[in-house]
């Protein structure tokens, strides 16, 4: 019996372990925080499923530098403010990835010419066009919202937006080999670690009126409509497929819950 009791200790002392290093890779890969030095990339895939976590810490940051902001300035400079915390927070990771989509599937006509197009650096006019309406949407949308309704909002829209990306890998495969930018986030999480992280990716909008639950239903939608866009076009997805999904599925989130907070 303790010898039973003390393997069943050392498998939880080892899973925490894991899950910890998991953590910290999701960290140094989807974010600019500070994280261990001593990591094991080759694990990297598997902390997609950390997504809706970091969601959490991203999220979390932007409502603090929109809470302290909007004693200062107007509402809409504060919204401001907090965007271009979560930009730096996270490098402008999906909003490249945003760009890249806008640009390959705005310009190329077949798999190959997209697939090009998104590997190129250089931002196009789809791209930039792209980028400007999803800010400007965004800064309308969270300016004219209740400002003491803005923070618990960021939180809950950066964490849900989180969960489309593990959908689209769930659902899909990977469109081309691992050359690129991207592959060290391919992986395909199992029904359990997808169950796990929707449930903290949704666990934010417990501070949000009940009402604001239905936000949940659009977001799916779009999710669903852009990973068989994705699969149309270029069979499947890539990294900035992922982060464009992210990119959407916020913007979707936050004009759902403008409109339903009419009614709340």
């Amino acid at each position: 019996m303790i010898i039973k009791k003390a393997g069943e200790g050392l498998k939880a002392k080892t899973c925490f372990s894991f899950a910890k290093k998991l953590f910290f890779l999701a960290l140094s890969f989807y974010t600019r925080l500070p994280h261990p030095q001593t990591l094991d990339y080759k694990q990297l895939p598997q902390a997609a499923v950390y997504l809706p976590l970091i969601g959490w810490l991203v999220g979390g940051s932007c409502a603090v530098v929109f809470y302290l902001a909007d004693l200062l300035w107007p509402q809409t400079t504060a919204v401001i403010l907090a965007l271009i915390a979560g930009i730096l927070l996270t490098g402008a990771l999906h909003e490249d990835g945003f760009a890249d989509v806008c640009d390959g599937f705005g310009g190329g006509f077949n798999k190959q010419r997209i697939l090009a197009i998104m590997k190129d650096s250089h931002i196009g006019v789809y791209g930039l066009l792209g980028l400007l309406l999803i800010l400007l949407l965004k800064i309308s949308l969270l300016a004219a919202m209740p400002a003491s309704a803005v923070p618990l909002v960021l939180l809950a829209g950066h964490s849900i937006s989180r969960l489309s990306p593990l959908l689209l890998m769930q659902r899909y495969t990977y469109a081309r080999g691992n050359d690129s930018k991207a592959s060290g986030a391919v992986y395909q999480p199992d029904y359990q670690e997808l169950a796990v992280a929707t449930a903290i990716a949704l666990l934010p909008l417990a501070l949000l009126p009940v009402l604001s639950a239905l936000a949940i239903v659009p977001v799916l939608l779009a999710t669903i409509l852009l990973g068989r866009y994705f699969y149309r076009r270029i069979d499947g997805y890539t990294g900035d497929c992922l982060g464009a999904s992210q990119q959407v599925a916020e913007t979707i989130f936050y004009l759902s819950v403008s409109a339903l907070w009419i009614f709340i």
